[in-house]
């Protein structure tokens, strides 16, 4: 993806500056590790990269050498809170990047407009999210997080749609290669529960389907794409590189869902930390944006999102939060 231009893209057009301390992501093309978070940065651009009105057409594109797998089943979603939740507006299954069947590896369908639902609420602080779940090889994942702002003259304040879910990564179902069989998967998206967001976060938890405690149904080898792979699983909240022994931290997605009657959301495995806010706080009011920061006792951390700090994110059972270099954290053994 590369309008609206995800966080840290060396390749859009038109990119806001940098925040202190962070990189361009040179291997943005590739699929997600296995054990990582699913986005690549939890760290938002300074300033929005697009700006939408709710109700009217909005236009997504992307680059046009990347490797399309033979197409496979894309979700576009909407969220408020750094895509912990995140509620689908657009889906295209079977055939993404394709206008039909196909076994290629080069996009003959490089954008997609469609209108953004009506109710979909105001921010100056929203995310776009695309997820796509390629056709034929290696079993892969791949994501995109844009910051953007939503304007609607309607004056919605939520917004009700499937949740995004994130097959092929762990914790999460496997959809296999789909050998000629573009209705592979399809049932994950239908089953998918309902969820309410808002510009103030979202409303009304109950469990999924998909939760914490399901185990993968198969761990898919090591991925091999057609671009500059990228390392090992990354296991630290940082563009600098990762830990080797700290253990694994998927993005955190505590959906706020309703019993499904159409699309996707998934709960990382147990080795997440908890989305519960943690009690002690080490810091408090303004912030620098993309500054991490342990607590006092060790027990989670937090990250500065448009300048004040996020609900805390409590490591998982038997390890505790340490920093390392430059702007750093992750939750290792003690």
């Amino acid at each position: 993806m590369n309008e609206p231009c995800p966080r840290f893209s060396p390749n859009c057009a038109t990119k806001p500056t940098l925040p202190a301390g962070q990189g361009y992501d040179y291997s943005i093309k590739n699929p997600i590790d296995y054990n990582a978070p699913v986005f690549k940065s939890e760290i938002p651009w300074p300033q929005p990269v697009a700006s939408w009105t709710a109700g009217q057409p909005v236009t997504v594109k992307f680059q046009p050498d990347g490797a399309a797998h033979g197409g496979g089943h894309c979700q576009f979603a909407i969220s408020y809170d750094n895509g912990k939740t995140a509620a689908i507006v657009h889906k295209v299954m079977k055939h993404c990047f394709f206008n039909g069947p196909s076994d290629g590896n080069a996009a003959e369908v490089l954008q997609y407009t469609f209108n953004l639902p009506a109710d979909v609420p105001a921010s100056s602080k929203a995310q776009f999210i695309w997820i796509w779940t390629n056709a034929i090889g290696n079993r892969e994942l791949y994501t995109g997080i844009a910051d953007i702002s939503i304007a609607n003259p309607g004056g919605s304040t939520s917004y009700t749609g499937k949740s995004a879910i994130y097959p092929n990564h762990k914790g999460y179902e496997t959809i296999p290669a789909f050998g000629g069989d573009y209705t592979t998967g399809l049932s994950l998206y239908d089953n998918a529960p309902n969820v309410t967001i808002s510009s103030s976060g979202y409303a009304a938890e109950q469990p999924s389907k998909y939760t914490a405690e399901q185990p993968p149904k198969e761990k898919p080898t090591t991925s091999k794409s057609s671009e500059p792979s990228s390392s090992d699983s990354t296991f630290e909240y940082s563009s600098v590189s990762p830990s080797p022994k700290a253990p694994a931290l998927p993005v955190i997605h505590n959906a706020a869902v309703q019993p499904s009657t159409s699309t996707d959301s998934e709960t990382p495995s147990s080795t997440a930390p908890s989305a519960k806010p943690t009690s002690n706080q080490s810091t408090s009011g303004e912030c620098e944006p993309g500054t991490l920061r342990c607590n006092d006792d060790g027990s989670g951390f937090r990250i500065c999102t448009w300048g004040r700090w996020s609900d805390g994110f409590t490591c998982a059972q038997g390890t505790v939060c340490k920093t390392s270099d430059l702007n750093s954290v992750y939750c290792g053994w003690p």
